[in-house]
């Protein structure tokens, strides 16, 4: 499929939580110490996927849980329960549930029930044209603290650069991609929080149809496991990372271009200003030079592989 954005629009009407042609799906939920949580996240997604006619599985993955959760999970045999002996962190979870899924079509969703689950079916019907779905959440009920949108609407606009796509929503945990795609990037996906938005840049860079569908965003049960300055920099290293694996041109060449200005203001001042042409000039014509050079061939060994 070719490199494209799109987005849904409307409000969530009774055919948007029916999933009238929902193909058969795993569903990953990493859980972390989740004992409030957990109990009614998983009766709501029973309740909702029962209704449906395909086949689906859940698999929940306790990734090192020191409350009751573990014993929450074990209790249920309408679920797949994989244990981590210790905290590994939500991407790795993740990708240990994406890894011993039994389908083709991954969904994942968090246990702290923020997401708007009944929407799952639908939003695994949206695959049949596109690679990945995701709750976009930019729906008419969506609280967020104003600490987080301000580093959240820059990690945005940088991720937009990269990729040269529209991005509503750069990391929400509630999206439904194919296996067999998402596998292509488990070695370059991070074990931490900052999964989704890796695979979102990931995935737009190299051509992938991402749809973006409105979903609304509720109070989540227990306390945010998000440390913002701490993770908010993080998320910046990985997409600067991800950046460069699959789209080295986008990071490098402003830097060159940076330089290369630096290079011509200083040339202009040492030929009609100090009539002598520095060495600092010379330095910044070679970075300048080299970082460009740099820039081709990174992209060139992109494109090759």
């Amino acid at each position: 499929m070719q490199e494209s954005s799109q987005f849904g629009k409307g409000s969530f009407s009774t055919s948007k939580t029916s999933g009238a042609n929902c193909p058969a799906f795993s569903l990953v939920l990493p859980v972390y110490n989740e004992e409030k949580g957990i109990e009614p996240t998983l009766e709501h997604l029973q309740e909702n996927l029962k209704l449906i006619s395909s086949e689906y599985e859940i698999i929940a993955v306790n990734d090192g849980s020191t409350d009751n959760t573990g014993e929450i999970l074990r209790s249920r045999s309408d679920i797949r329960v994989i244990e981590h002996r210790r905290n590994r962190g939500y991407g790795a979870a993740l990708k240990t549930g994406i890894r011993q899924a039994n389908y083709p079509l991954i969904v994942i969703t968090d246990a702290d029930g923020t997401y708007p689950n009944e929407m799952i079916p639908y939003l695994a019907s949206l695959t049949s044209n596109a690679d990945m779905v995701v709750g976009a959440r930019i729906g008419a009920n969506v609280r967020y603290s104003n600490l987080r949108k301000i580093p959240k609407w820059f990690l945005i606009r940088f991720a937009e650069w990269i990729t040269r796509s529209r991005i509503p929503d750069l990391n929400s945990g509630l999206r439904v991609f194919h296996k067999n795609v998402v596998e292509r990037f488990l070695n370059i996906l991070p074990d931490t929080f900052s999964f989704t938005t890796t695979i979102t840049v990931a995935m737009l860079t190299n051509g992938y149809v991402v749809h973006y569908e409105p979903i609304d965003f509720h109070h989540r049960q227990g306390k945010s496991k998000i440390k913002p300055i701490r993770d908010t920099l993080r998320f910046i290293q990985l997409i600067l990372r991800t950046g460069v694996y699959f789209a080295p041109l986008r990071v490098f060449m402003p830097i060159a271009g940076l330089f290369f200005a630096s290079f011509l203001f200083t040339f202009i001042q040492d030929i009609f200003v100090r009539e002598n042409l520095t060495e600092r000039t010379l330095i910044l014509l070679i970075a300048a030079t080299q970082i460009g050079m740099f820039a081709l061939l990174a992209d060139m060994f992109d494109k090759r592989t």
